[in-house]
């Protein structure tokens, strides 16, 4: 007599490759594996793609699991996470309805050197001089190195201070700021503390490093980008609501700031018809500041260790509210 096993659910595997980068035998053995590649745009598809899975595997802030969503999945006991922060899960929801939600750790170089990496890219005109040469053209803009420049890094945490080496090593100068930064924290790694009206006005390139929350939503608005220098470039690879997406569009629109690198936004994915897909003087990518093979075997080997732990009935990584 067969036994139907119950269902785990991976989400949001864009690329098709979670299941090749870990491998999930001894999750096989308790689950049914299901993997689905397209994101689901609402609570109710999500309620109806996921109604019957005991276990859910989530990519870090992509797919919301507000109370709501939550409280019409009475199936689901698990929710794996890759980080250990997310703030898409309420987890105090989900400990509250006896869902366990565990997350995976590690540290990676991937966003820091894909910023220098956006950096390079944009002051350098990569995007439109490859469309040119396809085009059949040659040499169409110019732009500055890095070397001399100034970097100013909003967040001098774990991923603003190997930024700030990597930027060093091209002989930046580099200053930060946060809410809680001081001199004493900046200056072991050879970082100038400054004020965040200094970190705006004396920059030649701003790269924001630090998480999204109530306080930091908005955290750079249009008065903050009226001081940046005409010739100067935004950088952002952390969340999206942190910079005022409006109050940055208008100030590239009017030509008020160089050009602007990102690789998060309001709403993700991308709409089609956004207006950032014909923003001039930008380079856009798809939040892919941690999607390395490397971050990937990582993190799925470990959603595999953690799923076998909470079959066990010890789970691994437990957030807590």
């Amino acid at each position: 007599m067969t036994t139907t096993q119950p269902t785990l659910t991976v989400l949001d595997d864009y690329q098709g490759v979670a299941l090749t980068s870990a491998d999930w035998g001894p999750v096989r053995e308790s689950h049914d594996v299901v993997v689905l590649r397209d994101h689901l745009p609402d609570e109710d598809a999500v309620v109806a793609a996921l109604e019957g899975s005991e276990v859910v595997v989530v990519m870090r802030e992509r797919t919301p699991f507000p109370a709501s969503t939550l409280a019409r999945l009475p199936r689901l006991r698990l929710l794996v996470t890759t980080g250990m922060r997310n703030a898409a899960i309420d987890v105090g929801a989900a400990t509250a309805r006896g869902v366990t939600v565990s997350g995976t750790t590690g540290s990676s170089t991937a966003v820091p050197e894909l910023t220098i990496g956006m950096m390079i890219a944009l002051m350098r005109g990569f995007a439109p001089e490859d469309a040119a040469v396809r085009a059949g053209g040659w040499q169409h803009t110019i732009g500055p190195g890095l070397s001399g420049r100034t970097l100013g890094i909003i967040g001098l945490g774990r991923l603003g201070v190997p930024v700030a080496r990597l930027a060093q090593a091209f002989g930046m100068r580099v200053i930060a700021w946060s809410p809680n930064l001081t001199p004493e924290r900046a200056r072991p790694h050879q970082v100038e503390a400054v004020t965040k009206t200094e970190l705006f006005a004396q920059s030649d390139v701003v790269t924001l490093h630090l998480p999204l929350s109530e306080r930091s939503r908005g955290l750079v608005g249009a008065d903050d980008l009226a001081r940046m220098r005409p010739t100067a470039y935004l950088v952002n690879t952390s969340r999206g609501p942190i910079v005022d997406e409006a109050a940055l569009l208008e100030a590239l629109q009017a030509g008020r700031i160089a050009g602007a690198a990102l690789d998060v936004y309001e709403r993700e994915p991308l709409p089609a018809d956004d207006p950032w897909r014909s923003a001039p003087r930008t380079l856009l990518l798809p939040h892919i500041g941690y999607v390395t093979t490397d971050v990937y075997r990582e993190w799925y080997g470990q959603v595999v260790e953690d799923v076998v732990a909470w079959r066990g009935g010890e789970p691994l990584r437990v957030v807590t509210p």
